[in-house]
């Protein structure tokens, strides 16, 4: 399994590589140059420390998550797997994090089907947190309200289907009863026990707002960089802008968002009156120290992991 994910973070490393070519060359690769000269680098630190406490929040989101369906493995493999999945960060909508489910598995046997409802959750509650980050900018800019309350309802409505115990069972009964996918019937009701479980009324709550808090971090981020760059602008549109983006990128199913979440930011940064090249530099700095930085404490934490499981992970 870990042989076929290096593969595929080889393929879109080059499909990174083709899109910041293509937004290099739109930016004018001198005066690009020149952009990234201009920025203070000290604070590069500072910027990858914000991200690292995001990436904390949301390993007590998944370790709290892993007691609410019984799991009960070590805080140490927790965090192992947690920091392993981050590597499954250029993977559409995150989802490729399944990886951590299976983790699991190798630690202490739990089916996948009841881990994996996890990976599920966690999204939907980043979501649900960014839709709250960007709620007041759209309303505020008069942007992008259409695309982040039908975002906000498509969860809504997912999180009340799943929540409706009788009308779920029914559902998950009459599809027992086809043939093709009576073989599935018990990793499909583990898989349903526990998404129930993860969204209920409590967990939903404090987890969103946990999300909420981790998301806020990488927020904060862009809006140093953009301030560097001198731009004037408030940390409420840098917020909306970082989560539009990231939101845009995310429901497109584009590994990591790329291409999609970088022409976002570029577009919104030079919506406020930064210079193309600025817009250009400011998100691949954003984007280096968010996803890219993601994939490399994956790609360590991975390295580091696979010591103890290695033989059964290969």
């Amino acid at each position: 399994m870990i042989e076929k994910t290096k593969k595929r973070i080889l393929i879109s490393l080059v499909f990174a590589g083709l899109i910041y070519l293509g937004f290099t060359v739109y930016g004018d690769f001198e005066r690009l140059v020149e952009a990234f000269s201009a920025f203070p680098w000290y604070i590069y630190p500072l910027l990858l420390v914000l991200s690292s406490v995001n990436y904390i929040f949301r390993f007590v989101k998944w370790d709290y998550y892993l007691r609410i369906v019984g799991v009960t493995i070590s805080k140490g493999d927790s965090f192992g797997i947690f920091m392993s999945g981050l590597i499954m960060s250029i993977t559409p909508g995150k989802f490729g994090e399944v990886l951590k489910a299976y983790l699991v598995k190798q630690i202490d046997g739990t089916p996948i089907s009841k881990t994996t409802p996890i990976i599920f959750v966690e999204r939907i509650t980043d979501f649900l947190s960014l839709i709250l980050i960007t709620l007041l900018g759209a309303f505020l800019f008069d942007y992008g309200r259409g695309i982040i309350s039908a975002v906000g309802l498509f969860f809504v409505v997912v999180i009340i289907l799943i929540s409706n115990r009788g009308w779920a069972l029914e559902v998950l009964n009459q599809l027992h009863k086809i043939r093709l996918i009576q073989k599935l019937s018990d990793p499909i009701q583990n898989a349903y026990e526990s998404s129930y479980q993860l969204l209920r009324p409590l967990p939903l709550f404090y987890m969103t707002g946990i999300s909420l808090f981790s998301w806020i971090f990488e927020c904060l981020g862009y809006y140093i960089i953009l301030i560097n760059f001198n731009l004037d602008i408030s940390i409420i549109w840098a917020s909306f802008a970082y989560g539009f983006a990231t939101i845009v990128g995310a429901i497109t199913m584009m590994p990591g968002g790329l291409g999609v979440t970088e022409g976002s930011l570029t577009f919104l940064a030079m919506d406020v009156g930064a210079s193309k090249e600025v817009a250009v530099a400011a998100t691949f700095i954003i984007r280096a120290v968010t996803l890219w930085f993601a994939v490399l404490v994956g790609v360590i934490a991975v390295s580091v992991y696979q010591r103890k499981i290695g033989k059964e992970i290969e």
